[in-house]
């Protein structure tokens, strides 16, 4: 049983994990270098992420900029970023690119927080597909004999309350990404 409750553990780290990654992808109104994460150059006839070809830096709290480490990737980063529909205008001065973050609008705002609402569900179904996981498990060994039917049920209230717990640690994430957008 032990066994069990540290893979569901270790399965709502992952979880929690993946969902700070898949919110770091949603704009604020801050610059931040993982608003660029996925947007691929065509480096030398192979898809390659910006961060593989460029130097990027955030100098102030809305301004990024990018400077490839080969200066005939220029325009091929500037297209990429216009490409991505980020909603970002990049300029170039021929050395460096510019991408100034403007502030999010009301609508936007109401919109990306939407969007973190979304990707806070698919965290929350992935969780709750781990706990019958772990609990189909459970009622197996009970099934084979291994467990008896109040060891099955301290077992299930266990999964439970660790389930309660990930939950709460998936509503927490959220609404800290919804106030970090809600920020004017």
């Amino acid at each position: 049983m032990d066994e069990i409750y540290e893979d569901l553990t270790s399965s709502f780290e992952q979880i929690y994990t993946a969902l700070r990654r898949d919110l770091s992808r949603v704009r604020t109104g801050r610059a931040s270098a993982s608003i660029l994460d996925g947007v691929k150059v065509d480096y030398y006839g192979s898809p390659t992420e910006i961060s593989q070809v460029a130097a990027i830096q955030i100098p102030e709290a809305r301004m990024i900029t990018i400077k490839p480490w080969e200066a005939n990737l220029l325009k091929d980063v500037e297209r990429a970023i216009i490409n991505a529909s980020l909603g970002l205008a990049p300029s170039s001065d021929g050395t460096i690119i510019r991408i100034s973050v403007p502030p999010l609008t009301e609508e936007r705002r109401r919109d990306l927080a939407k969007q973190v609402t979304q990707i806070g569900e698919q965290a929350k179904v992935s969780a709750r597909n781990h706990r019958r996981d772990a609990n189909t498990m459970l009622k197996e060994m009970q099934k084979d004999g291994d467990l008896s039917e109040d060891e099955l049920q301290r077992g299930l209230k266990v999964v439970q309350g660790h389930t309660d717990a990930a939950m709460g640690a998936i509503d927490s994430i959220i609404e800290k990404k919804q106030e970090e957008i809600a920020e004017v």
